[in-house]
């Protein structure tokens, strides 16, 4: 678990690095007003979905799957949940702004789906239980 919140925290920082950057070099244009609040927000729903995944295999580990497919899709509801909010509060009108939103939203989200896969196929034991010989 600490290997996998230290490696969450270095992402972190290096995303929030290049966002500050390019912020700092091209401003609204590029970055929209709410990236790090979308980048926050990401960055707490890795870590959270970890938590429940760690949890529920703990609790039998046979179940790993899905338990991982299963926080794969809250990542997934809770991030249309909030581009739909985004679009009810008026997000539609800001003309541009919204394709910088959108663009900064996929973007750390596919980012943070990557690290979170990058993780954990980085930390994959073979599937084979003890005493079986894989083929």
């Amino acid at each position: 678990m600490a290997v996998f919140l230290r490696s969450l925290l270095f992402f972190s920082v290096v995303v929030w690095a290049i966002l500050y950057g390019l912020q700092l070099q091209y401003g609204a244009a590029v970055i929209h007003p709410l990236a790090y609040s979308i980048f926050g927000f990401f960055a707490l729903l890795t870590a959270i979905t970890y938590w429940i995944t760690l949890r529920l295999v703990r609790a039998s580990p046979d179940n790993f799957m899905a338990a991982y497919f299963s926080s794969i899709v809250l990542r997934l509801l809770l991030s249309i949940g909030m581009v739909m909010i985004y679009l009810y509060k008026g997000g539609a009108h800001e003309g541009r702004g919204t394709w910088t939103f959108l663009g900064c939203f996929f973007i750390l989200y596919f980012l943070y789906a990557g690290f979170e896969v990058w993780s954990i196929l980085s930390n994959l034991r073979p599937f084979s239980k003890p005493g079986e010989n894989p083929k």
